[in-house]
């Protein structure tokens, strides 16, 4: 008989966002009178933006004739969309990237678990405490970890809290470590980080032969001027980092499907002998060996993100979710609940009020309020007793949902 990965079976209970869809459907199925106002999965609410939609259509309709007709195209992307990219989102940044150094992929998830495959398996992985799930699971999947301990903390990971007493920034390892998570704007707590504190993490990288995995996928949610938007934009960086982002929450692609990586040609590692070699070849392989690239109408969808009147349209579209990111917070916060993040974010990492845990006030939003968040504990132990909101919803239920949490919270 084959045998399984046994490594999954060291992960704990089921995916957090599986567990939160479990939980709503019982509820609505006893409760089917009930309108249940979803502020918990970062998924998208609005519609794509005409003229993302209208390139989408067009690129469609090529498909449908022998001269635009597009079959296989380059794994790592085509050159107009990385270009463009290039072009609009990173050169405004003072980032000069080179076409062969970034790829194109269907999402920035996908892209965080499969870039595991180019690093040896006894590489000291760091990450944050709370953390997007995705970066400890896949560790554990692959094999890096020991089993978890009571609370959680998987052998084998450094893991570096986010609280309050830190402004939920991690401290520099006081141990040597190769690999280095970082998600700014940070998903769950929705923090940002300057770039003297980002500069804190290059030099560490360096200094030390770490690589830093920097997961930019809310960038474009940015609103302080002073904020990075890139790792790249920190002297140094382009050494010791590979950024990851996103078009899911930036165009509302969570269906469509679309993300990109950037590895720089300048990021080394080395070989079990001990000589160097880049990690861009490497990725490269990987991704024309196990990726037959995103599809030729999602790649067009994405360049017209950048066009002047697709960046125009999208731009209004996160100025909408960034409003409803400032009723949430404000809201909440006249209500008498400490927040979190909802300014170059769009989650609010809130305070559970009268110290409930964080999977208590879960079931008392859901079934007191008919709201459904994200338990701040299922992100990592220290999660615990915290809460995360998504400004991804409709207006009108983003306000109704605040009016129904401050009702039920006197």
């Amino acid at each position: 008989m084959a045998k399984i990965n046994d490594h999954y079976l060291k992960l704990k209970a089921g995916y957090l966002f599986p567990e939160i869809g479990r939980r709503v459907r019982e509820f609505s199925a006893a409760n089917p009178q009930a309108k249940v106002i979803r502020l918990g999965i970062g998924d998208v609410t609005r519609p794509l933006a005409p003229a993302v939609l209208k390139a989408f259509h067009a690129a469609v309709d090529d498909l449908g004739t022998t001269d635009q007709f597009a079959g296989y195209g380059p794994e790592q992307g085509y050159d107009w969309l990385i270009n463009a990219i290039i072009e609009k989102s990173y050169k405004p940044l003072g980032v000069s990237l080179k076409t062969e150094e970034m790829f194109i992929s269907d999402g920035s998830k996908c892209d965080c678990a499969n870039i595991l495959d180019i690093f040896a398996l006894d590489n000291v992985v760091a990450i944050g405490d709370p953390v997007y799930p995705v970066y400890n699971d896949t560790n554990v999947m692959i094999g890096r970890t020991g089993e978890a301990d009571d609370k959680g903390y998987y052998q084998n990971i450094v893991y570096m809290p986010c609280n309050e007493a830190n402004g939920f920034i991690p401290s520099l390892p006081t141990q040597k470590v190769d690999i280095i998570y970082l998600c700014f704007p940070n998903n769950p707590t929705g923090t940002v980080a300057s770039k003297a504190e980002l500069k804190k993490w290059v030099d560490y990288a360096n200094a030390n032969d770490a690589i830093i995995f920097f997961d930019a996928a809310y960038e474009a949610f940015i609103t302080n001027p002073e904020i990075p938007h890139s790792i790249y934009e920190i002297e140094g960086a382009k050494k010791c980092a590979i950024e990851f982002r996103s078009f899911s929450k930036t165009a509302g692609f969570t269906g469509v499907r679309c993300g990109l990586v950037v590895v720089p040609e300048e990021v080394m590692g080395t070989t079990s002998t001990g000589e160097k070699y880049s990690f861009n070849k490497l990725w490269l392989r990987r991704t024309t060996t196990k990726f037959n690239g995103a599809s030729y109408p999602v790649q067009r969808a994405a360049e017209a993100v950048y066009s002047d009147e697709g960046w125009k349209q999208t731009k209004e579209i996160i100025d909408y979710y960034m409003e409803n990111a400032r009723i949430i917070r404000e809201g909440l916060t006249a209500a008498g609940v400490t927040c979190y993040g909802g300014v170059d974010a769009p989650y609010i990492w809130l305070k559970t009020p009268g110290g409930m845990s964080s999977w208590d006030f879960f079931d008392k939003l859901l079934n007191e309020c008919n709201v459904v968040g994200t338990p701040g504990s299922g992100f990592g132990p220290s999660g615990e007793g915290f809460f995360r909101l998504s400004a991804f919803g409709h207006r009108e239920n983003v306000i109704e949902a605040v009016e129904r949490i401050k009702k039920n919270l006197k």
